[in-house]
């Protein structure tokens, strides 16, 4: 069976999910069921772990890793902290790192994530960066521990699909890390693309969440990165540039 190894831990499903702008927590669980992921992000800074009917209420950590995330952090040492956070009130030792100081294209901070995901990796945190498809910081990051790399495809929420396609070849290319596309994914279509070229999963939230029947959309997303999936491993075709026929113009007719 086809399965996803990260840090140990065995994944059926390379469709993980995220959590935000969901018009509601029914919603959004069934829309989690409809994907089949077994991972799914959540903000902690939505989470108030003093009330116990939070909205992660009803969600078994027998059938999902819950994979907390550092939104809204502007530098390494407020990362940090977010994480602790989650370890402390939660029991999360599994963290997607963000750092992501400008407001208005949440571009991830390359310096401040390594720097703080060398931080976390000390402290026994399994850390997953979120990070601009850089094939430099992709191997410093795979130096200083990381569990996978999440390169963007197109800065988060803006549904623009793989505009970073030619530097995650490169990445998907040199990474000895599993390689999760992350951020920009807004069709189904641009999901197998990146399963095609070769990643080891994806993360969608926004073009789930805002769909017009997010669970339906989550149930496409599924199916996209499957077929991307089972095309990259049955292996797609060269590209070429002449034509090649497809039937035999000699011999048959003898």
């Amino acid at each position: 069976m086809d399965t996803l190894l990260v840090s140990g831990r065995t994944f059926h499903s390379r469709l993980f999910v995220g959590t935000g702008k969901f018009g509601n927590p029914e919603v959004m669980k069934l829309a989690l069921a409809a994907s089949g992921t077994e991972m799914f992000t959540v903000a902690l800074r939505r989470v108030d772990f003093s009330v116990p009917d939070n909205f992660l209420s009803g969600l078994s950590s027998e059938n999902y890793l819950i994979l907390p995330n550092t939104s809204g952090a502007e530098d390494a040492e407020q990362a940090v902290r977010l994480a602790r956070l989650a370890l402390r009130c939660g029991g999360f030792n599994w963290i997607k790192l963000e750092v992501t100081p400008e407001p208005r294209y949440l571009l991830p901070d390359g310096a401040q994530t390594l720097k703080a995901t060398e931080i976390l990796v000390k402290e026994g945190f399994t850390v997953l960066p979120y990070i601009n498809a850089d094939p430099i910081l992709a191997k410093q990051l795979e130096e200083a521990g990381a569990a996978a790399l999440m390169p963007l495809g197109s800065p988060i929420g803006t549904n623009r699909g793989l505009q970073t396609q030619a530097m995650l070849e490169i990445i998907i290319e040199q990474a000895k890390l599993p390689v999760v596309v992350d951020a920009g994914l807004g069709a189904p279509s641009h999901a197998a693309k990146a399963m095609e070229l070769g990643a080891d999963a994806v993360l969608v939230n926004t073009a789930i969440a805002i769909a017009r029947d997010p669970i339906k959309m989550a149930e496409a997303f599924k199916s996209a990165v499957e077929a991307g999936r089972a095309a990259y491993c049955a292996g797609l075709g060269e590209k070429n540039k002449f034509s090649s026929p497809t039937s035999p113009l000699t011999g048959f007719l003898k």
